[in-house]
């Protein structure tokens, strides 16, 4: 993508699963942010909640200026409303179509940024042949990325998993030097470019417990951990570690460190789910686009029942404001930072 993100360009919302929690959760977001973060929603309207109030946009920048109850609507005809926690494979393409649509507005520069709203998989799968493991691998391909990072984040932690839907067991065979570097320069990228950090301290959590207590319990941080991470810190990059998990993330730990890089899914999870349960956000770094999510899944157990929290997708949305802000940022002076080391991008 190319230039700088107007930084009043709205958020764009894809709709998710539409038995799910996500129109319901979209609406409420609406209700409490009103115009301070502007935002349109991709969806069928008639998937909404009885009673919303909305208005069909012809151009997302219509989403600045419309009235702040009113939910702004780029709409699709995707089909009539699925039952409450009964996904409807025949509304799957739809669903796809409203993500892909929201990467091509961002790309277009016509969004400040993608939000997406949770999905569910074998719905996507039985009814459009998703071929995709999840939203992450989906938008990689639209964008023609590689690799991408998955990072959690709420107000007092970033954490980012460097392995992630895999059993326990495959770890130490997945956790590879090459995979190790990868994560952590799109880690530090990340948050130079999109959160405005000059000089981000990275924290590396061992794999191992007591991060192998000097071979006792494990020789991989003695044996490639260790030299990866002082090759790195050779040329300019500030790490910590590595680091035993078990203390990585009490106050005092946390303020040493501007996100932590662990080696599996539940060390990096456990944390921040049991700091911010509510209010953690998943986002994607790595894309040429800034894609954020709520940190929850489509809770079909209580959709339609008016009960669900759009704590985290609020989260969301305001993330990926602040996010754009500092990409528009960089952008507006021709660098991501003056500070940033040759090969870190």
């Amino acid at each position: 993508m190319s230039g700088a993100i107007p930084l009043r360009a709205p958020v764009a919302v894809s709709c998710g699963e539409p038995a799910g929690i996500g129109p319901e959760i979209a609406v409420k977001a609406r209700t409490v942010l009103g115009a301070a973060v502007p935002f349109f929603w991709i969806g069928d309207p008639r998937h909404l909640p009885d009673g919303t109030r909305w208005q069909a946009l012809s151009d997302p920048a219509e989403a600045v200026s419309l009235a702040p109850e009113i939910l702004p609507v780029l709409p699709i005809d995707m089909g009539p409303r699925p039952l409450p926690g009964q996904p409807d494979p025949a509304l799957a393409a739809g669903v796809v179509a409203a993500i892909a649509r929201g990467v091509a507005l961002v790309q277009a520069g016509q969004a400040s940024a993608l939000c997406t709203a949770p999905i569910h998989k074998k719905a996507l799968k039985d009814g459009a042949g998703f071929a995709f493991p999840g939203h992450t691998e989906y938008l990689a391909a639209l964008a023609g990325v590689e690799r991408v990072v998955m990072m959690l984040a709420c107000a007092e932690l970033r954490v980012v998993p460097a392995t992630i839907h895999i059993p326990l067991s495959e770890v130490p065979r997945a956790l590879t030097p090459a995979l190790l570097e990868e994560t952590l320069r799109i880690t530090r990228a990340g948050l130079v470019r999109d959160f405005g950090i000059p000089a981000p301290r990275i924290a590396v959590a061992g794999l191992n417990p007591h991060a192998g207590e000097g071979g006792a319990m494990g020789r991989e941080e003695i044996d490639w951990m260790i030299p990866l991470l002082d090759r790195l810190r050779g040329e300019g990059m500030e790490l910590l570690g590595p680091l035993p998990a078990d203390t990585m993330f009490h106050p005092a730990a946390r303020a040493r460190y501007d996100t932590a890089v662990c080696a599996y899914h539940d060390q990096a999870l456990i944390p921040i789910k049991t700091i911010d349960f509510a209010s953690g956000v998943n986002l994607t770094l790595g894309l040429p686009f800034i894609r954020t999510s709520p940190d929850h899944g489509t809770a079909f157990d209580i959709a339609g029942k008016g009960v669900a929290d759009p704590s985290s997708l609020i989260a969301a949305l305001r993330m990926a404001q602040d996010m754009a802000a500092a990409r528009g940022a960089a952008s507006d002076v021709g660098v991501l930072h003056p500070h940033t080391p040759a090969g870190y991008l």
